[in-house]
């Protein structure tokens, strides 16, 4: 994986996520961001592959972006189309995926904990804090 920053989008597959996200019909575009959460939370105790987890913390960003308090994406590598007012329902999915990415067994979680894990996993928590609404 190429990465370049800590942020949702600072990495190579959450790139070509935002395109696969781009080509998805407006309609369709939620349940992109869905799809995503549930891979994740989907693999239970197993091993979370960490293209899985990438994909939902962009998710999240988006979703997030939505909420009060949250950031916009703005990064060039987000996607380039604007999103439709997503559904209230997808956050409480999103809050449920970014806390089985902090967990044992993660890849990325351990990618991350070989370098900058504290600074990774408090810009997750803040993500999460968004989007629970706290």
């Amino acid at each position: 994986m190429g990465t370049w920053d800590i942020g949702p989008f600072d990495n190579d597959t959450a790139a070509d996520f935002s395109y696969r996200v781009d080509e998805a019909p407006e309609e369709k575009k939620a349940d992109v961001l869905l799809t995503a959460f549930r891979e994740v939370t989907g693999t239970g105790d197993d091993y979370l592959d960490s293209d899985l987890a990438v994909e939902a913390i962009a998710s999240a960003a988006l979703v997030a972006a939505q909420c009060p308090g949250g950031d916009p994406v703005t990064t060039a590598y987000g996607p380039k189309k604007p999103l439709p007012v997503l559904p209230a329902e997808l956050r409480p999915a999103a809050v449920e995926a970014l806390d089985r990415v902090l967990v044992e067994p993660s890849e990325l979680l351990e990618l991350w904990e070989e370098s900058a894990g504290e600074e990774w996993k408090a810009g997750v928590r803040k993500l999460r804090a968004v989007l629970a609404g706290s």
